[in-house]
């Protein structure tokens, strides 16, 4: 399946997008689709014949339980509605918690490593079979970026992906950036990382930019491709051709034409690097089958290999949930760090965390940013750092509003006053009538907001 060169979709990007010359295809944030009618744009794109992919990002298969029933249908819907070829998710838990802890749920709002052992591969492998049994096109994973590495790791990245491809089949969604980012992060070499993963197993590339702070890298997806990502690229490149490839950007878009440019550098760089032919791999062999295969470090006796579930698998399942509960505890809720972490880059991936909670809620509820002005970002910070998220969005900012207005605050009273309001508006059982929205708006006038 060849899908070319293709870019992130995004409202706030969408007319952009279809404007863009040589656009063969678009991937979409699956959880931002209805699962009944697409946006229009997206109904423009594909009359164009533009593939669309749907991109999923809440599924967790890399968590302790297994796959929500209900997330697996609506990504199914997804994919049904856009008649798509393929379906992405990443290898990341993004909750914890809950009846297998006796714990409360958490949610992180982010994709979170898992580790790199066998007791993390069966939990995942297991899952990925349960997704690919409920999906109506083949599913391709995204190896993700991490700040932080767990402890005890048995198997590298490569190994780890290529043992995922060899057990299940999936696709692979190769993110050079994240590539990158776990080079600076944790010292990963990402030639290494090509070299051990099946590279034929490849769906697409993904491309994206970040920033270096202190030392780490943030994958930010809202600055320019950087030059060391562009080298990753290349190295992929040098050994396979990929079927296609991908220009992400979910934040502070920027004018078109710069856009354009790189997806010029993006096409440049493939250009140059595929002159000197794929197949560098030093440490993949290729099986009958096509697909490259690794050779992982022995594997202890204690762990199955089945394809069903079993004991060992839940007693896997057991042991995954109680790491990942105790490691996002400490992330969200500022328990202490579980053993083996460093404290240092878990503080970072925490206020990493509530910065990105603080910036999608005011996306969500872009009224209290405005209602708090400068004071907003502040504000949530403080209410985030000992209060984990339970819910989605929607509800972390009716949560935080809550918050504040049983503290009193803010102490202006109009400001007050309107968050009263939309707090009253928003726990509801119904919204308010169009008539009731009208006088309010009055009042607020009235009384100088």
């Amino acid at each position: 399946m060849e899908l070319g060169i293709g870019i992130g979709w995004r409202p706030e990007i969408a007319d952009a997008v279809e404007a863009l010359p040589g656009i063969d295809w678009v991937e979409a944030v699956a959880e931002n689709l209805c699962t009944d009618h697409l946006p229009d744009s997206l109904v423009r794109l594909r009359a164009r014949g533009v593939t669309v992919v749907p991109h999923g990002v809440s599924l967790g298969l890399g968590g302790a339980d297994r796959p929500d029933p209900g997330r697996l249908a609506n990504l199914a819907a997804r994919a049904t509605l856009l008649d798509t070829p393929l379906v992405t998710e990443h290898i990341a838990f993004v909750r914890a918690g809950g009846t297998r802890t006796a714990s409360p749920g958490l949610e992180a709002g982010h994709l979170l490593p898992v580790p790199r052992t066998w007791d993390a591969l069966d939990v995942l492998c297991e899952n990925v079979r349960i997704a690919q049994d409920s999906l109506p096109v083949p599913l391709a994973l995204e190896n993700i970026a991490a700040l932080i590495a767990w402890p005890g790791e048995e198997l590298t990245e490569g190994q780890f992906l290529a043992e995922l491809v060899a057990r299940t089949g999936v696709r692979l969604l190769i993110d050079v950036a994240n590539l990158h980012t776990n080079h600076v992060n944790r010292g990963e070499d990402p030639a290494r990382a090509l070299d051990e993963l099946p590279v034929e197993a490849i769906a697409y590339v993904h491309v994206a930019g970040g920033i270096e702070k202190d030392g780490v890298w943030h994958d930010t997806h809202a600055h320019p491709v950087t030059r060391p990502v562009l080298d990753v690229l290349t190295e992929l490149r040098s050994r396979v051709e990929p079927p296609g490839v991908l220009l992400e950007r979910d934040d502070a878009f920027p004018p078109a034409q710069e856009l354009a440019g790189e997806l010029t550098a993006i096409r440049a760089t493939l250009a140059a690097a595929g002159k000197t032919g794929p197949g560098r791999g030093q440490g993949a062999r290729t099986s009958g089958d096509g697909v490259a295969r690794v050779e992982p470090p022995g594997r202890p006796a204690a762990h199955s290999t089945a394809s069903s579930p079993g004991p060992t698998t839940e007693s896997a399942r057991d042991r995954a949930a109680v790491a990942q509960t105790a490691l996002l505890s400490a992330l969200v809720a500022g328990t202490p760090a579980p053993e083996g972490f460093d404290h240092h880059r878990l503080g970072v991936q925490s206020r990493a965390l509530a910065a990105k909670r603080a910036a999608v809620v005011a996306k969500v509820a872009p009224e209290l940013p405005e209602i708090l002005g400068d004071g907003y970002r502040r504000a949530f910070l403080a209410y985030a750092r000992n209060r984990p998220m339970a819910a989605g969005y929607r509800r972390d900012a009716m949560d935080f509003v809550e918050q504040l207005l049983i503290a009193g605050r803010p102490t202006d009273d109009a400001a007050r006053r309107r968050l009263t309001v939309w707090w009253q508006d928003r726990a509801a059982a119904r919204p308010p009538s169009r008539t009731t929205r009208l006088v309010r708006a009055a009042r607020a006038a009235l009384i100088g907001r």
